[in-house]
């Protein structure tokens, strides 16, 4: 059983999909690892790293007789033309926004395997490459918001009098948003949070923070398939506009995590609602590269509108590429060793989780939520 680790060709990708430590649990198991020359240099892993646990480190030509290609982004299928037929797709491969791509994995006879669709089910918690890194991203917009900030987060009590604590809002709590909390809490903000599904507001209690919740529309849970958010009625968004128009003028950092699944991220807030915002507060859009919450935020750009500063990456994970590595390296070999048949030597996926993530099989395209 050969595995191969791609050197990442997307742009700005620092990331690598299996650090030394997971090329030797691979190994462990009895399988041989190859490593594209320069695919850890942006997680700060050289090649010799690679060959001291073992692994084969090439210069081209990585995925030769492969049975198993791993990324972190979906490898163009140009690539993968020397893998064995039927290899195995492991990475986060955007099945909704990348569908030619998936369409040319099935024409090359590849079984491409996507991350982002694991079950969020007890059992693969460790696989889920989506929380491990939204929890690094999370962070990491906190921690950008409080660069650009032009004041400090805690407060601060001085001979020259004291300096107020900087109000920080998130707008989604998901894992991301989570996170942010108990970053800006650490950090000794004033932190409030809202969310769609009701379940959060214990949890926002739980680490601190106020909630601010619609409570005028009763009724509305917010909780879609997976534990994911869902749509919300027009009711519900013109409750949640007015609350937030109200809550967002008296805020200095303001976190944006809301994402819906194969869809535009859903607008929170309008360009009239940060004109209401204090001139030097900043925004931190984390959906701007599925389209943004934040009205006039530009992927990778520091954009000012009304004196207030928009921030949002495309890719907020690989800004911390080494961590982002470690985590996402774990979630693959979690995965792929929960199904290793020690007889057959290669994992055997079952019936639950394999449907739900597999895209291709046998020359087609078989994922219902691709069909549907």
């Amino acid at each position: 059983m050969k595995i191969a680790v791609l050197r990442e060709r997307a742009a700005g990708e620092s990331r690598v999909s299996a650090t030394p430590e997971t090329v030797k649990k691979f190994i462990a198991l009895g399988a041989s690892v190859v490593v594209e020359s320069g695919a850890g240099t942006g997680a700060s892993i050289g090649d010799d790293d690679y060959r001291t646990v073992g692994a084969e480190v090439v210069a081209a030509d990585a995925a030769k007789d492969a049975d198993i290609v791993l990324g972190i982004q979906g490898p163009d299928v140009g690539l993968l033309t020397t893998a064995k037929p039927g290899a195995l797709v492991v990475a986060g491969l955007d099945p909704f926004g990348q569908r030619d791509r998936v369409d040319a994995y099935a024409a090359a006879g590849l079984e491409a395997l996507a991350m982002e669709f694991m079950p969020r089910i007890t059992r693969a918690q460790s696989m889920d490459i989506l929380s491990s890194q939204s929890n690094l991203a999370g962070y990491k917009a906190v921690i950008t918001a409080a660069n650009i900030y032009g004041r400090a987060f805690p407060m601060m009590m001085t001979a020259a009098g004291t300096v107020s604590a900087a109000k920080a809002f998130i707008m989604g709590v998901g894992v991301a948003g989570l996170q942010a909390i108990a970053t800006a809490r650490r950090m000794g903000a004033q932190v409030s949070a809202t969310d769609v599904r009701s379940a959060t507001k214990e949890q926002i209690q739980s680490l601190g923070a106020r909630p601010i919740f619609v409570e005028s529309v009763a009724g509305i849970e917010g909780e879609g398939a997976g534990g994911y958010a869902t749509e919300m009625s027009e009711e519900y968004q013109k409750a949640q506009a007015e609350l937030v128009s109200a809550h967002i003028a008296k805020q200095d950092i303001v976190i944006t995590t809301a994402l819906i699944p194969g869809r535009a991220a859903p607008r929170l807030v309008s360009d009239a609602q940060i004109a209401t915002m204090k001139p030097g507060s900043v925004i931190f859009d984390l959906a701007v590269s599925q389209g943004g919450n934040v009205e006039g935020s530009v992927a990778d750009q520091v954009v000012e509108k009304h004196g207030v500063k928009i921030v949002g990456y495309s890719n907020t994970a690989t800004h911390l590429a080494a961590d982002a590595s470690a985590l996402f390296s774990r979630n693959l070999y979690n995965f792929l060793s929960a199904f290793w048949d020690k007889e057959q030597g290669k994992p055997v996926l079952d019936e639950e989780i394999g449907k739900a993530i597999r895209l291709t099989q046998g020359g087609k395209v078989v994922n219902e939520r691709l069909l549907g």
